[in-house]
């Protein structure tokens, strides 16, 4: 009876054993997979970084040259106002006028 007992106390405590380091492996694996996780995070960072330092002047230059663009059309358009104006400027205000005083259109 007592080596009865005394095995079952043996069997307890190496199930505990067991059970306790699956615990402890469990726990390991989890510390591993999220060390790798931060790991894969941080490369990914690096190298979406290093693009970008790689792209940035190209982007830059195309962006320049974009605006150089809108830059020069709007001071096209600009001029063509402005010779519009110089033209026709004197009868545009004339009929203003006129339209102001007589109160209707013509």
């Amino acid at each position: 009876m007592q080596d009865l007992i005394q095995q079952i106390i043996e069997m307890d405590r190496k199930a505990r054993d067991i059970t306790n380091s699956a615990q402890k492996e469990k726990v390991d694996s989890e510390h591993a997979v999220l060390k790798r996780q931060e790991e894969i995070r941080d490369q990914l960072l690096k190298r979406a970084q290093r693009r970008i330092m790689k792209l940035e002047p190209q982007e830059r230059a195309a962006s320049d040259a974009a605006w150089k663009e809108k830059q020069k059309q709007n001071k096209e358009q600009m001029d063509k106002m402005n010779l519009l104006y110089a033209e026709k400027g004197e009868e545009w205000v004339s009929e203003i006028v006129k339209r102001a005083l007589v109160g209707g259109t013509s």
